[in-house]
């Protein structure tokens, strides 16, 4: 017996975004994966050759990356912030649109002009991108590595500056800050394992049901 795809996808803001292109795709969750009180983290779908995992978004490239899901859905920052090359993302899914951005205390901004850095502390969850980004600028960057509430550690002196998802901007601006510069768009991406997109026509199926559904 064939063994069944694992899908992960992330808790979080992509998640309610994504389910209608699952479904599109012939992936339905089980009436469990709704269920608020459930502490389960594997679910059957309406496919019974696909069950779906819920993990953190950092934790999706990992389990698909190593093979322990061979398929799923994750935003271009964690891709980029790991970068793993058994990690292939054929389709921009076109939702969770949002920005990777430096942001900094407006009174700092005030005066501040970033083409004159030459080194700075930053606070984030993406120590990996955020290096890269200042190094193409010939940058130093000293990176304060936080899980979240990136927003006040300005405020607490443990970074001057901080590297974080911005979309709206409201939750930089209730906490005083500003963006100064930005990184990079961001939106998810339907991504699967390189040697499982080879070897398993399901997940070249799975891809393809996926760009029809974006498509539409």
């Amino acid at each position: 017996m064939t063994a069944p795809i694992i899908f992960a996808i992330p808790k979080g803001r992509i998640l309610y975004e994504a389910l209608p292109l699952m479904q599109a795709a012939g992936i339905e969750p089980e009436a469990a994966f709704f269920d608020k009180e459930s502490r389960a983290l594997m679910f059957d779908t309406s496919d019974p050759g696909v069950r779906i995992i819920r993990v953190r978004a950092f934790d999706v490239a990992t389990f698909v990356a190593h093979g322990a899901a061979q398929a799923g859905i994750v935003g271009s920052d964690v891709i980029d912030e790991f970068d793993y090359s058994e990690l292939y993302a054929p389709v921009d899914l076109d939702i969770g649109h949002c920005r990777i951005s430096v942001a900094e205390p407006a009174e700092l901004a005030a005066t501040d002009d970033p083409r004159s850095w030459s080194h700075v502390r930053v606070a984030t969850k993406y120590p990996n991108l955020t290096r890269k980004h200042f190094a193409a600028r010939g940058v130093q960057a000293e990176c304060v590595k936080l899980n979240g509430a990136m927003e006040i550690a300005p405020l607490l002196g443990l970074s001057s500056r901080i590297v974080d998802l911005v979309s709206s901007g409201k939750t930089l601006k209730e906490n005083g800050l500003v963006e100064v510069e930005k990184i990079a768009e961001v939106s998810a991406r339907l991504v699967a394992n390189r040697a499982a997109f080879k070897t398993d026509e399901r997940i070249a199926s799975l891809v393809e049901k996926f760009r029809a559904a974006g498509n539409a």
